[in-house]
């Protein structure tokens, strides 16, 4: 008797929760840190947000940590070629993680934001810019987002505190975000 083996399954990181607000002249960023494999927590403090080219850009990621990095460091080189372009730049990165064989590969989605914008991009070619100013990837995304809005429409908070409360919320209800939290902020120029 022949017995199908039983399929492999795939590993999963599962690596964050990262969020954006921009509320009263600033833009903040924030994520948690916890990296887990599977069913395994590897890391609680990891580091998913970066100040960019002299600190005047923000960038957060969420996926594979390794794909992040080269998207991070692809990203950082498009927006030197494309100064003061953030929307040239994110779309440029989008176009080449779209259509080059080797970063199509890549999972990860990234938050990049500056004074002026924030936009979301992802291996589908996607860039897109919050109507609200709040936007959130990763495992608890959704949820951090949604509890921002409320808290945008409800609160006094800063956008900075909004982040903070928002992935808080989310570590209560999603399994892969912890409650240690980074957050970079902006000053804009709205």
């Amino acid at each position: 008797m022949s017995r199908n083996p039983r399929p492999k399954q795939k590993d999963i990181w599962r690596s964050t929760t990262v969020l954006s607000v921009r509320r009263g002249g600033t833009v903040a960023l924030g994520a948690d840190g916890q990296v887990t494999f599977n069913n395994t927590v590897m890391k609680s403090d990891t580091r998913k947000v970066r100040r960019v080219l002299d600190g005047s850009m923000l960038v957060g990621f969420a996926g594979s940590t390794a794909d992040a990095f080269a998207l991070l460091e692809r990203f950082e080189t498009k927006a030197k070629d494309y100064p003061g372009n953030i929307t040239r730049a994110a779309t440029e990165l989008a176009r080449d993680w779209r259509t080059d064989r080797a970063l199509r590969r890549l999972e990860a989605l990234m938050i990049v934001a500056n004074k002026e914008r924030t936009l979301l991009l992802s291996g589908n070619g996607d860039v897109v810019q919050p109507t609200d100013g709040i936007v959130g990837i990763g495992s608890g995304g959704q949820y951090a987002t949604a509890a921002a809005r409320a808290l945008d429409r409800h609160s006094d908070l800063s956008a900075t505190e909004i982040v903070r409360e928002g992935l808080k919320i989310a570590a209560e209800i999603d399994v892969f975000t912890n409650e240690s939290i980074i957050i970079e902020e902006l000053p804009s120029d709205e």
